[in-house]
């Protein structure tokens, strides 16, 4: 029997190719015998290649080799087609690089809390339009304490302490892991001043028991949302704050204010972390935070604010509160990171799954004054991820690693709730009011789960079918913040004072009165409210509630439902673009300055 030959192929597997041998390439020669043979007198010469092999390959069937010949032409042109039809159908999302200049975005949207100031003004307050307001609130006889200061929430005159504590917890949280990204571009103080104005606030908002009243108090709201049009107060009348002459009534809480509390305690915990190099100041933010828990956690009548009249029962109508769990575990995860004392931490991965039974259906995957479930999860997912406490809290962890992936899911693969607008952008609640404010925290967990993800070197994660990318996420952060800074069908900016096309007239009452040095009353600022023209004050950085469901948007400053701009959303636009913005340092978070505190 004729020795068969032995053939041999040199290739490296990482290339995926084959490679030169020695100073030559290796070729395989085959002759499928199709055509006739040549009668050239070089055919026979050897081949110039110095490992080739010639191979007289025979058809047996040529109909059938003819047959695959022709389908295999027809798939190659199928494909082709398929690639080029793609490339003229219309594509659901706008593209990529349109992100203009964010650290101008974050200027401007940080101006707009100076905007909502409250209270005695410093001298350099960048808001020209806006003086000294509200210095007697809080100062009556069933009370005697100074509640002067803190932030008016939206386009009214009303200080609404639920929003406003957890404005200091999202923008806290900005600075903790982003702080070296602030410092960079300039807007660390800027950041830290607004920071300090809400959170020495809050401090007002609770008074323990024992130093000037009997029972420990909580204040929920400051001036009146009532909308009897019998007499002015804060939503009848359209005036500058600084001419407020009407009564501004207090909301007084108990202990049972669950909810209120929880935030309160989250806000002044994260806060403590943004001021730890200020240790006095620090640690009275802890001490009242501690405090604060040990009264809400104890009390066995737990309850929503806004479930009692005389706390929440104005508050109903622009944030009501639907469960108070949420806020508890919230408010213990912080306190943990302030403290690293892990009876904070048993305490919230106790409750962890109570408070997410407690979630409205509605409320699912959506992160804002309501509902911090998905905020913790994330956070919850940090601490696993890179500083893992071990046994007995993983499993509580290690669900939240898996509620931080599916929340990445639901971003990318759309659902029932979260539904594209025609404009492209996925739209959290889509049949609810003022999308832009769960758009842009959507935007910062984002991006913030997929910087988390980046340390530990994983490239993405899965749930159930779907999967997705660490570039898939931060590409989601973009088009929502993207959509906001005017790339969208009606090429409207929703930042006010970004880009050349912005909202006029914003629901608003100090930037819609002119600033000339007169008083006008509540008849003279109705003139004001129901005038045609663009405001005489524009309110640079609020971002107004956003379009509908449909993309429509009017700016009309009768239409607060289009127009009106709120704290808690300008929170979620500053988390979003701090987080997006790029910087030649390649500065991400600050991997260690949560834990500081844990041993």
């Amino acid at each position: 029997m004729e020795e068969e030959p032995q053939f041999f192929a040199h290739a490296v597997p990482e290339t995926g190719r084959l490679l030169p041998s020695a100073s030559r390439w290796n070729s395989i020669e085959i002759d499928f015998g199709l055509v006739p043979p040549s009668s050239n007198e070089h055919e026979d010469v050897p081949s110039k290649y110095s490992k080739s092999y010639d191979f007289d390959l025979r058809i047996a069937n040529k109909t059938q080799f003819k047959r695959f010949i022709y389908i295999s032409i027809f798939l190659i042109l199928a494909a082709a087609a398929a690639a080029l039809l793609a490339s003229f159908l219309p594509h659901k999302r706008h593209h990529l690089g349109t992100s203009s200049n964010l650290p101008l975005a974050l200027d401007h949207a940080l101006l707009f809390f100076d905007a909502q100031k409250s209270g005695a003004l410093p001298e350099n307050n960048p808001v020209k339009f806006r003086g000294d307001s509200g210095l007697q609130d809080g100062i009556r006889k069933q009370i005697n304490a100074s509640l002067v200061g803190g932030f008016y929430d939206s386009g009214n005159n009303i200080k609404f302490s639920f929003p406003t504590a957890y404005t200091i917890t999202l923008l806290s949280w900005t600075v903790i892991e982003y702080h070296q990204k602030y410092a960079e571009i300039g807007q660390l103080d800027h950041i830290k001043d607004i920071i300090k104005w809400g959170s020495e606030y809050l401090l007002k908002l609770y008074i323990p028991s024992g130093s000037t009243s009997k029972q420990a108090l909580l204040f929920s709201q400051v001036g009146s949302s009532n909308n009897d049009t019998t007499s002015d107060n804060d939503i009848t009348c359209w005036q500058r704050p600084e001419d407020m002459n009407y009564g501004r009534p207090v909301s007084i809480c108990g202990s049972s204010a669950s909810d209120l509390a929880g935030e309160m305690i989250a806000a002044m915990a994260a806060a403590s972390l943004v001021f730890e190099e200020d240790e006095a100041y620090s640690r009275s933010l802890i001490l009242a935070s501690e405090s604060l828990f040990e009264l809400a956690t104890k009390n066995k009548n737990k309850a929503t604010y806004t479930a009692n009249r005389e706390c929440g029962g104005e508050a109903r109508s622009f944030y009501n509160s639907t469960s108070y769990m949420d806020e508890l575990v919230w408010g213990g995860t912080w306190l943990f990171f302030a403290t690293g004392k892990f009876t904070y931490l048993k305490f919230a991965t106790d409750n962890f799954e109570s408070a997410v039974l407690e979630e409205l259906p509605s409320d699912r995957g959506l992160f804002y004054w309501n509902n911090k479930i998905a905020a913790t999860a994330v956070l919850l997912a940090r601490l696993r991820y890179l500083h893992d406490p071990g046994y007995p809290y993983e499993e509580t962890l290690k669900n939240c690693s898996a509620m931080a992936n599916k929340l990445a899911c639901s971003y990318l693969h759309l659902s029932a709730t979260f539904r594209a607008t025609p404009g492209g952008m996925p739209l959290p609640r889509p049949n609810g009011s003022a999308p832009l404010q769960y758009a842009t925290t959507a935007a910062f967990l984002s991006k913030i789960y997929s910087d988390y993800l980046n340390i530990i070197q994983i490239p993405g994660g899965s749930c159930s079918t779907f999967s997705f990318s660490l570039d898939m996420l931060q590409d989601f952060s973009r088009l929502e913040v993207n959509y906001i800074l005017g790339d969208n069908p009606l090429k409207m900016s929703y930042l006010v004072g970004f880009g050349d096309n912005f909202p006029k007239k914003v629901h608003h009452r100090a930037a819609s009165i002119a600033w000339d040095g007169r008083n006008y009353t509540c008849a003279e600022g109705k003139k004001w409210q129901e005038a045609k023209e663009p405001n005489p004050n524009v309110l640079l950085g609020a971002m107004v509630a956003g379009p509908d469901k449909d993309g429509r948007f009017l700016d009309d400053r009768d239409r607060p439902e289009f127009t009106e701009p709120t704290i808690s959303g300008n929170a979620g636009l500053v988390a979003a673009l701090i987080a997006l913005i790029d910087h030649p340092t390649n500065l991400g978070i600050d991997q260690e300055r949560i834990f500081t505190k844990i041993s």
